[in-house]
C-alpha cells in the first residue's frame, strides 16, 4: 500500500498527463480529489487505498499529511503503482478533474462522512473529528464507477453484455 503523499504525487502527475495542463497550487482541489480517490477505491474494491484518515474541516475532508504538499518541490516519480491504483486515479480524474476546487468542496459537503464529522459545529468552526471509515463506506455505496477507457460506467457493461448474449 502506498502512502498518501505517493498517491497524491501520482494523482497530480496523471492529472497533468491526461488534461495536458498544470495542476496548479490548489490544495483544496487536491484534498477533495484525494477524498474521492479513497471513496472510489472503497466502492470498486471494498478496500481503502491508503491508511491516513481525513479530518472534517470547514471546507471538506482534509488529509493533514498533505497540508502544504503542493508548495514543496517535487520531482518524485511514483513507481510500482498497480493497474487498479492507476485505474482508480484515472477514473477520479475523469469524473472530478473537470470541476473547480470550490465545486469539489460543495460535492464533499453532501457526503455523509463529512456531515457526521461536522455535527455540533457551526459552519465556520474548525473541526478535528476524523471521518469514520464506515461512513465513507456508506458514501461509497452511491458511487457509479466511470471507466475512462471505455467511456462508460461499469454498471453499463451489464447492459452491453446482455445485448450481446
Amino acid at each position: 500500500m502506498h502512502n498518501v503523499r505517493e498517491l497524491a504525487t501520482a494523482l497530480v502527475q496523471r492529472y497533468e498527463e491526461i488534461t495536458c495542463s498544470n495542476f496548479g497550487s490548489s490544495e483544496l482541489k487536491l484534498q477533495k480529489l484525494m477524498y474521492f480517490l479513497q471513496r472510489q477505491a472503497i466502492a470498486l474494491t471494498g478496500e481503502k487505498l491508503f491508511n491516513e484518515s481525513f479530518i472534517g474541516w470547514v471546507h471538506g475532508p482534509v488529509l493533514e499529511d498533505l497540508r502544504y504538499f503542493l508548495e514543496e518541490p517535487s520531482n518524485q516519480k511514483v513507481k510500482d503503482l498497480t493497474d487498479t491504483e492507476m485505474y482508480l486515479i484515472d477514473s477520479v480524474i475523469a469524473d472530478y478533474g473537470k470541476f473547480s476546487a470550490w465545486e469539489l468542496r460543495e460535492k464533499t459537503h453532501e457526503e455523509i462522512s463529512w456531515l457526521k464529522s461536522r455535527r455540533g459545529l457551526n459552519e465556520t468552526e474548525n473541526g478535528y473529528v476524523e471521518l469514520k471509515d464506515s461512513d465513507i463506506e456508506k458514501d461509497a455505496e452511491k458511487v457509479r464507477i466511470y471507466d475512462p477507457v471505455y467511456d462508460m460506467y461499469l454498471d453499463e457493461f451489464e447492459d452491453v453484455l446482455s445485448e450481446v448474449y
